[in-house]
């Protein structure tokens, strides 16, 4: 039999009974939607946390107290010591540091005039902003000197600069943090969300010293971030940070770390196999939509060769083959499959899209997840559909004009 007439047949039955043939293909549009959308959205918010950490540069080096083990779980030292200023000096004094920051975070209550907010007050160093390479729009950067007098001033983030202060220019405006009150001398650029949804705006930078001083009463540090000399290769210069902070600490030889220093591609790639895991896993449930489809489309062929039985006979008493009645049904059930797919890549994308304008995070609408999709709904139309068609090209001419 030509194809394209095999085609054409297959096309009128489907037109015949559009609602039911619309219900048939629901399944595959779902799960086509599906896989295309929560790929895309997945891989849009793994790019985006790779930029992030990226702009913290390719040479950066993050030190935590503590350490953490391959299985994840922190590891109890007895001679476990918090990070202090002391560690932070140490390590700025080495030639493979070139910038070096203190982190000491809290949350407080920010007053302004009438007006206050509860936010992040995070504590840095004033290497802070060439580390990140996140600079004031307005107004200046804490120094040295402010970081080593503990002085009261502020640098706001967009968000807060907002809530706090409007359309108004905050610089040399006060604000009361706690009980004491800090003068504000910039506002930093706005960065936007991060994939969680978190506002980065939202904070408030102060010298970390004053953090430590007036709103933590401790010397203990969160972190320290660390900018490399480009000059030196990264696994040497955390080789020597690390010996710095073990003599800084009292480590002997045979003890361990009581402290951990990662780089950001350490950090790029756990979020690339959580990444890779998650869309895997995601797209593994979505595909379970497309088998599902797969089991309508099955059912709805079987009841197309009960209609059709007659139909069938008549083909067979004329001088059709069995392959030829077999190769109709299964083009008709891979149709309907071809047809599911090229909607739910459709409804898919347009998913993404919507998504993507509602929460602000980018989306990354994959070539090979659209066509992986689209070929494995036409794998469903072939396996869900040869039953039915082997069933039918089955069938006893004479048995099948007797049918009514």
């Amino acid at each position: 039999m030509n194809p394209l007439l095999s085609v054409n047949i297959s096309y009128r039955a489907i037109k015949s009974n559009k609602v039911r043939s619309f219900l048939t293909t629901l399944g595959i549009i779902i799960g086509v939607a599906a896989v295309i959308s929560l790929v895309s959205i997945t891989g849009g918010a793994k790019n985006m946390i790779e930029g992030q950490l990226a702009s913290l540069g390719s040479n950066s080096l993050i030190v935590r107290s503590g350490k953490i083990t391959k299985s994840g779980k922190p590891l109890l030292t007895s001679n476990l010591k918090p990070l202090t200023n002391n560690d932070v000096e140490a390590i700025g004094k080495l030639e493979v540091v070139k910038y070096v920051s203190a982190i000491a975070n809290t949350t407080a209550n920010i007053v302004s005039g009438n007006r206050n907010v509860f936010t992040a007050v995070i504590g840095t160093g004033e290497d802070f902003i060439f580390i990140n390479d996140w600079f004031p729009d307005k107004g200046t950067f804490f120094n040295e000197l402010d970081v080593r007098q503990a002085s009261l001033v502020c640098v706001l983030g967009k968000t807060v600069k907002e809530n706090l202060f409007g359309s108004q220019n905050p610089i040399g405006k006060n604000l009361r943090i706690g009980k004491y009150t800090y003068n504000v001398i910039g506002v930093m650029s706005s960065i936007g969300p991060t994939p969680s949804g978190r506002d980065q705006d939202d904070i408030v930078l102060l010298p970390y010293t004053s953090i430590q001083k007036r709103l933590l009463g401790t010397k203990s540090l969160n972190r320290i971030t660390i900018f490399v000399d480009p000059a030196y290769d990264l696994g040497y210069a955390q080789a020597e940070v690390e010996k710095v902070l073990r003599r800084q600490h009292g480590i002997k030889n045979e003890m361990e770390d009581d402290f951990s220093v990662r780089t950001q591609q350490t950090q790029i790639k756990t979020i690339k196999n959580v990444s890779r895991i998650l869309s895997i896993l995601l797209g593994s449930i979505a595909s379970i939509s497309l088998v599902v489809g797969g089991i309508g489309i099955m059912n709805v062929m079987l009841v197309s060769v009960g209609e059709r039985t007659r139909e069938v006979g008549i083909r067979l008493a004329v001088g059709a083959k069995e392959k030829n009645i077999l190769i109709q049904f299964l083009i008709e059930s891979v149709l309907l499959s071809l047809v599911g797919g090229a909607i739910g890549t459709a409804v898919g994308i347009l998913i993404s899209k919507v998504a993507s304008a509602l929460t602000g995070w980018p989306t990354q609408i994959s070539m090979l997840s659209i066509i992986v999709a689209f070929l494995f709904s036409a794998l469903v139309g072939i396996v869900f559909g040869m039953y039915p068609a082997k069933k039918a090209a089955a069938l006893n001419p004479i048995e099948a004009l007797r049918y009514e």
